[in-house]
């Protein structure tokens, strides 16, 4: 008995970026923020570029404490719903090509988010990663770090609880 061969790396990474794309551009305020998302498997990293928009202190200055909370909770929904869609991708379960707005899975609802600001975030790109501490068919529990110049060197960090969208079937 042969098995099939695998599909060309190539045709993977494309199914993948083209879901983490379609999740990241159905949220409107991500994209009014100019977050972007790198993926490295099933890590994301999601990314601030700077933008003067963002300083709340002109006179430090320094990011503005609503745009680094934003920028935490919209990585912590990001990494939950890419989690939620990851399973369902690798199995062949989800069709791609369908995921637009109409067809995206629905967003996790934030119930709380508690964040830390442990230094003034400087005027220049920020980066933020998320683990899921707890996952299940009904509520989640995600800590979320960023950083700007130097990974072990935190300006803030969050903890969230969420409302997972029921499932189809």
């Amino acid at each position: 008995m042969s098995r099939p061969r695998p599909e060309p790396v190539q045709v993977i990474k494309q199914r993948r970026d083209g879901a983490l794309k379609a999740i990241v551009d159905g949220v409107p305020y991500a994209q009014f923020l100019g977050i972007q998302f790198e993926r490295h498997g099933d890590e994301l990293t999601a990314v601030l570029p700077f933008d003067e928009k963002l300083i709340g202190n002109p006179i430090l200055p320094a990011l503005h404490g609503g745009a680094t909370a934003a920028f935490l909770e919209m990585t912590a929904i990001i990494e939950l719903s890419w989690s939620m869609v990851w399973e369902d991708l690798e199995s062949g379960r989800l069709d791609v090509t369908s995921l637009d707005r109409k067809h995206l899975p629905r967003l996790p609802k934030t119930i709380d988010f508690t964040v830390d600001y442990l230094r003034s975030g400087l005027p220049r790109d920020a980066y933020a990663r998320a683990r899921v501490n707890r996952s299940g068919r009904r509520y989640a529990s995600v800590h979320v770090e960023g950083w700007q110049d130097n990974r072990s060197r935190l300006f803030a960090q969050a903890t969230g609880h969420f409302l997972m969208p029921q499932r189809d079937g």
